[in-house]
């Protein structure tokens, strides 16, 4: 039986990376958002090409608008008003700046997008999974969900927020049968640190100098890992780093 799956933020990274692996499992129906809608209609295009049976529906959306994500998951087309499966992944980090130092539009922006925006969007996708009988919801926590780091403050308070609202999900969503997991990865090359440092590609390069970090995929194959367990089951949280990677600063570089 083919479960919907909603994707956050699936124009880019990890949830681009989500949406065709679970594309090329003929498993899913992909509903996908984010807010550049051009790049998810080519993604749509580039998927379908390779498997043109997959059911895609896309939509503008920016996590951080409440009334933006009410009406759109309220306004859904009828044959996708079921979802089965939340992948709560919109998010970002702006800035590395001591506490002090920090811009507070960053903060606003890190704040609303990685923690109000997956309220936002599991409230109004809860009741879309009513009747469901194999409703998942995976939130993508960090390494900085676990521990902090030196200038990392906010985005590290944020992903805190986000493991500590996941372990309240499972327990709010206990009764209704809506497993709740979070995948944390490590070091991911994505355009992650480019958005950190607002554009300045060579300062991104550095991050992942001389190791191999992980990949977008690598982290989309684990989530539909995840997904793919029997329903008794519930992987309620999963830490992945690169082999190079002990902590959220302990690194192994090449020399």
């Amino acid at each position: 039986m083919m479960r919907t799956v909603l994707i956050t933020g699936a124009s880019s990274g990890i949830g681009e990376a989500c949406a065709t692996v679970l594309a090329s499992e003929a498993k899913y129906r992909l509903l996908l958002c984010a807010r550049r809608l051009q790049r998810l209609e080519q993604l749509k295009q580039t998927i379908q090409s390779s498997y043109p049976n997959c059911e895609i529906f896309c939509f503008e959306l920016d996590v951080r608008d409440r009334d933006a994500v009410e009406h759109n998951l309220n306004n859904l087309p009828e044959a996708w008003r079921q979802i089965d499966v939340l992948i709560n992944n919109a998010g970002l980090s702006q800035g590395l700046d001591p506490v002090h130092l920090g811009d507070t539009g960053d903060w606003d922006r890190m704040i609303d997008t990685n923690v109000k925006g997956l309220l936002y969007t599991s409230k109004y996708t809860v009741p879309l999974m009513a009747n469901s009988t194999n409703a998942h919801i995976i939130n993508i926590g960090s390494i900085a969900g676990k521990e902090v780091y030196p200038n990392g403050n906010v985005y590290c308070a944020t992903k805190h927020a986000v493991d500590a609202l996941t372990k309240a999900m499972r327990i709010d969503l206990l009764e209704q049968g809506i497993r709740v997991s979070s995948v944390d990865p490590g070091m991911v090359e994505t355009e992650f640190s480019e958005v950190r440092f607002k554009g300045d590609k060579d300062r991104a390069k550095t991050v992942y100098t001389g190791l191999q970090p992980l990949s977008g995929t690598d982290i989309a194959e684990i989530i539909a890992f995840v997904l793919s367990r029997p329903a008794h089951v519930n992987i309620n949280d999963l830490l992945v780093m690169p082999t190079a990677q002990a902590t959220a600063t302990i690194v192994k570089r090449d020399s």
